[in-house]
């Protein structure tokens, strides 16, 4: 009997069965479409979807938008800060390390000689600091343009994908929970420090693949899985008074 019944079939009814913790016997693994050594799309958010990794930092970002107030810097451009900031915002920067129309600031993070010292309420930064090779210099930049109080809202990646041929900045970097409290610890006080992780073992497969939030619900991709840290979120706060 066991034989008349189609792998598949036998497999969905073991998890109808168990639930979600079911695991398939050695060799009843059924891949599907993901049996392949390219990945399904190479264009990340494929047909205009949206990056799953952008789930992640912009769920964060929203998260904490009271904070993206007063005078703000972002890398790059200044969509998060007008997104989130709208209103509460006095005043909005742009960090960029070559010429960009958009840039009020051409400066290298690791080094920042053009950024003036406490300056800043917020500073967003996603996924950039992989970017940078000597990423402590970078984040001693962060703290110096900070105004006391002011806050940093940075992302990283935990697991991603390169393309050398796109990042000719070079990416130097990928993190941990911990790789990424041990490197902003160093600056800012732990109680000043906030270092979380997202993601899930779908999530990651799902994003190594190039697929998008509208492949996957909403509900698998909330789901957090320590294992697997898709994107490490920080934020840390400048303390008023240094010891």
């Amino acid at each position: 009997m066991e034989k008349l019944i189609p792998l598949s079939i036998r497999c969905w009814m073991w998890r109808v069965l168990i639930g979600e913790s079911y695991s398939p016997p050695l060799g009843w693994v059924e891949f599907g479409s993901l049996r392949r050594i390219e990945p399904i799309s190479r264009e990340y958010g494929r047909g205009g979807g949206h990056f799953i990794d952008r789930y992640y930092i912009e769920r964060f970002l929203s998260d904490n938008a009271p904070l993206v107030r007063g005078r703000v810097l972002e890398v790059g451009d200044n969509n998060y800060t007008r997104r989130f900031g709208g209103n509460r915002v006095t005043r909005s920067d742009v960090l960029h390390v070559a010429k960009n129309p958009r840039a009020t600031f051409i400066d290298d993070l690791a080094t920042g000689t053009t950024l003036p010292p406490n300056a800043f309420d917020c500073f967003i930064c996603t996924q950039t600091l992989q970017y940078i090779p000597d990423m402590d210099a970078a984040i001693q930049t962060i703290f110096r343009i900070l105004k006391p109080q002011g806050v940093l809202l940075a992302t990283v990646p935990g697991l991603s994908y390169h393309n050398p041929e796109a990042d000719p900045w070079g990416y130097f970097a990928m993190f941990t929970r911990w790789s990424a409290r041990e490197h902003f610890g160093r600056v800012f006080p732990p109680d000043h420090l906030d270092v979380r992780s997202h993601g899930n073992v779908l999530a990651s497969i799902s994003f190594l693949q190039g697929l998008a939030c509208e492949d996957v619900r909403s509900e698998e991709l909330d789901y957090n899985d320590d294992f697997y840290q898709l994107c490490i979120t920080i934020k840390a706060v400048k303390p008023i008074f240094l010891l």
